[in-house]
């Protein structure tokens, strides 16, 4: 057995490079781009030099397993398996944890067990694997946890493949480039089968941990938390249509500009999102077609996303959105469609889970605290399917999605240490 001891933030560090954006700033590394690419070879190559057998399944996923001393190494050997790990692809100009830290975490706290197993402190009964997933953020075909989706059915396959990017080109095509066989993708049996629990570390994408309720004297709250619930969520397309013109002859009456209608959308997007407790309503895209200076467009593209604890509340935001857009759009002489792209129910993650956690964590971290999130992640797509739960590593100013999205170093390290934990309690 090869017993490494890097840490977390090197392992961060070795990666601190890949995929920058010069023009937004932090990171982009949208799936099967060159930059998550060499992410997904990193892993392989970092999972292969601790002696774990690592294999990609028909949907991208990557596994690298920890098997029992003398197993076959077969499916009968790994099922109901322990499994952690995250994503590598991160959303345009994102930043350096949302998804990385989540799987240098799971090498690190590997490092961790195989020490305490070679020392035989760590006596386990199940196979470990550590899984990467690819298209986490949707970020390039725009649909959330697009692998995670696709393993559990959540997701009909023959969707997934004529999903496109910007660029025109279909999922199945880019998976096809990149080894895999579309006809062999969707939901996988034999792959959640190996999975009895499923445990994913990830940044905090919010102030959780550094809110009120939990920061002591000095402000500082504690480095780990334990998801209980995920915001319901979803992501949703309004186009309008109007009439495409020449912004210099055609007169102000003349128009039909689905732009003016789009952007009154915006605005009252944030007007009815504010008016309804613990919601979430964001517009974060606007495409216009053609897209010209001095073009009048002919259609505009808006993708909304809404969140809230309650499924209805959300569906009824979602409604009063539309209703709404439908209005402004009538006004202005244009249409609007409405097309639901992905929803995930909220996520209430398995109680006896949960408690397991919370109880090896505070061990380490006495006041870690029970936290929901309004951030959607693998281990809530998994969730409906096997018994999954989160630890979150504190970000001091709360803000992710952003270069300024971060991880103290000290942090960082009791997260792997509260992960190795976890998973030795569940070994």
């Amino acid at each position: 057995m090869n017993v490494h001891t890097q840490t977390v933030n090197s392992l961060l560090g070795a990666i601190e490079d890949i995929g920058r954006d010069a023009k937004r700033g932090g990171y982009s590394r949208p799936v099967y781009s060159a930059a998550e690419t060499t992410l997904r070879e990193w892993f392989i190559a970092e999972a292969t030099g601790r002696s774990l057998e690592v294999s990609t399944d028909a949907n991208g996923i990557i596994w690298a397993w920890w098997d029992m001393p003398g197993s076959a190494k077969d499916e009968a050997s790994r099922r109901g398996a322990l499994v952690t790990g995250s994503h590598l692809d991160s959303v345009p100009g994102g930043g350096a944890f949302d998804g990385p830290l989540g799987v240098a975490s799971a090498l690190a706290a590997y490092d961790e067990l195989a020490k305490r197993e070679t020392a035989g402190s760590l006596v386990r009964n199940r196979a470990l694997a550590i899984t990467v997933f690819p298209e986490e953020e949707g970020s390039r075909f725009g649909v959330a946890c697009l692998g995670s989706r696709l393993l559990t059915g959540a997701i009909d396959p023959a969707r997934a493949l004529n999903l496109r990017d910007e660029q025109g080109n279909t999922f199945a095509d880019v998976a096809s480039a990149h080894g895999l066989d579309p006809a062999r993708m969707g939901r996988d049996e034999v792959a959640l089968a190996r999975i009895g629990d499923f445990i994913e570390l990830h940044v905090e994408q919010g102030k959780g941990l550094n809110s009120e309720a939990h920061t002591d004297h000095a402000g500082r709250g504690p480095a780990v938390a334990v998801g209980d619930t995920i915001l319901g969520h979803g992501r949703w397309k309004l186009s309008f249509s109007g009439q495409g013109n020449h912004a210099g002859t055609t007169l102000m009456a003349d128009r039909a500009d689905p732009m003016i209608a789009a952007a009154q959308t915006v605005v009252a997007v944030r007007q009815i999102g504010a008016a309804q407790d613990n919601a979430r309503a964001t517009v974060g895209r606007i495409e216009p077609v053609p897209g010209g200076t001095n073009v009048i467009a002919s259609r505009v593209d808006l993708w909304l996303d809404v969140r809230h604890p309650d499924d209805a509340v959300t569906a009824m935001l979602v409604e009063k959105i539309h209703g709404q857009a439908q209005k402004l759009a009538a006004f202005e002489g244009c249409s609007v469609q409405l097309t639901e792209e992905s929803f995930s129910n909220t996520v209430h993650f398995d109680s006896g889970l949960t408690r397991s956690l919370a109880n090896s964590v505070r061990r380490l971290v006495p006041d870690a605290p029970l936290l929901p999130t309004g951030a959607g992640h693998d281990a809530g797509v998994l969730a409906a399917e096997v018994p999954s739960g989160m630890l979150y590593v504190r970000n001091p100013s709360g803000i992710s999605h952003s270069p300024e999205e971060h991880v103290e170093d000290d942090d960082a390290a009791t997260g792997v240490l509260a992960l190795a934990d976890a998973l030795a309690d569940l070994l």
